[in-house]
């Protein structure tokens, strides 16, 4: 299982997690930022990095709504969007994401 960032990220423009992934698997987007769950390698250097505790493991078997609204990030189509992000398999050659998941978008809207 993987880590995964909760919304403690929420507007962090800090990122210091991003510079220390060895597999390049945390991706920004209009909000936050998020682990790609089938891309984390379970090192766990971002969750030491992390300067407001956003990020935990994922325990296996676990009911954990972070890791479902993840995949559903990378699985889904969000808004703004033609196709789901999918797993490109590295976030530097994908840049910022113009878009976030449905429910962190609304908490940025004020809703």
């Amino acid at each position: 299982m993987p880590y995964v960032i909760s919304d403690g990220c929420i507007g962090n423009k800090d990122q210091a997690c991003v510079d220390v992934c060895p597999v390049d698997c945390i991706y920004e987007a209009e909000g936050r930022v998020w682990i790609h769950p089938s891309e984390c390698t379970d090192c766990g250097a971002c969750e030491f990095e992390c300067p407001v505790e956003a990020i935990s493991y994922a325990a296996p078997g676990g009911d954990d709504d972070d890791l479902k609204e993840a995949h559903e990030f990378f699985e889904t189509v969000l808004p703004g969007r033609d196709a789901p992000i999918g797993s490109p398999r590295g976030a530097r050659k994908v840049g910022k994401i113009d878009s976030d998941h449905p429910r962190v978008l609304k908490l940025l809207n004020g809703e």
